[in-house]
């Protein structure tokens, strides 16, 4: 990031941040754009929006959309010439989810003898575990494998990697994970490695990619991505997983689950599980 670089805060009741939340997933201006939500004051009903635009032109699209509703407070602050997500990612706390502890390197030696360690730098990617969504992907696949064992799994939308690392280092003889950022794919791979995990990304839009689509049909799929993607990917996901497998669908607000759980349950889907995380849901469906 340039010394040009800020951070867009929004304040305001949950109902409120919520709506501008989904404005932002569907303005397709804003694609890009990183954000997330969670619960500021429980006793007082203050939600905050954090946004980290790093294009001019997000910077005006976020600003202009978090205008036009008057009930939230918004400032938007300079940061410094600085690494300012490796700033923001020392001062944040590893995170237990089961048996998963997630852990930047600033927390080596910190976690605990019986957990499943999972190393995770970010980069420039999504998905440290600290986000709602990804602690709830990673407490629902705890969930279920105490009662079973996922031999092939993919990862759609794969950020960090953390979930399909998680997999392969639990069990699964295949991990693979697709994002259509390049980055992402970059950095997903170096963590694998950080891990000594046997998944595999790879960059790709959709599951058409020839290493996604060969070791088809799946026993699991994560999707932490958007509402809308969630949507429009249902039959791709359908069609990618084995009678009886499981899809786990977060990165979509609670507001927004009963679209996404409409478009699964309509394909044959059966809902066996939701989680909340903050203002985030995580979806566990099983193809009947």
């Amino acid at each position: 990031m340039s010394q040009d670089a800020v951070q867009i805060i929004a304040r305001g009741p949950r109902l409120v941040a919520e709506a501008a939340a989904v404005a932002i997933d569907s303005d397709p201006t804003l694609e890009g754009a990183t954000y997330s939500i969670l619960e500021e004051d429980e006793d007082h009903d203050v939600w905050r929006i954090d946004a980290f635009p790093t294009e001019p032109f997000e910077i005006d699209g976020l600003t202009a959309l978090l205008a036009g509703y008057p009930q939230l407070t918004v400032s938007v602050d300079k940061l410094a010439d600085a690494d300012w997500l490796a700033m923001s990612l020392s001062g944040l706390p590893p995170v237990r989810a089961g048996r998963f502890f997630v852990y930047g390197a600033h927390d080596t030696g910190r976690a605990p003898v019986n957990a499943v360690k999972l190393r995770i730098e970010a980069g420039a990617a999504f998905g440290t575990g600290h986000h709602g969504t990804t602690e709830g992907c990673l407490s629902a696949y705890d969930d279920l494998i105490k009662a079973r064992r996922f031999d092939k799994v993919l990862d759609v939308g794969c950020g960090t990697g953390v979930l399909a690392i998680a997999a392969a280092r639990t069990g699964s003889r295949v991990a693979v994970g697709t994002d259509i950022d390049r980055d992402s794919v970059r950095i997903a791979n170096e963590n694998a490695t950080i891990n000594d995990a046997t998944a595999r990304f790879v960059h790709a839009n959709g599951l058409n990619d020839r290493l996604v689509a060969g070791q088809a049909p799946y026993d699991l799929v994560f999707a932490n991505i958007l509402a809308r993607p969630l949507i429009g990917l249902a039959q791709d996901i359908k069609g990618a997983l084995k009678p009886g497998g499981i899809a786990i669908l977060s990165g979509l607000l609670r507001s927004q689950e009963r679209m996404v759980r409409a478009a699964y349950l309509s394909r044959g889907f059966r809902m066996v599980k939701r989680l909340h995380r903050d203002a985030w849901a995580t979806l566990v469906l099983e193809r009947p």
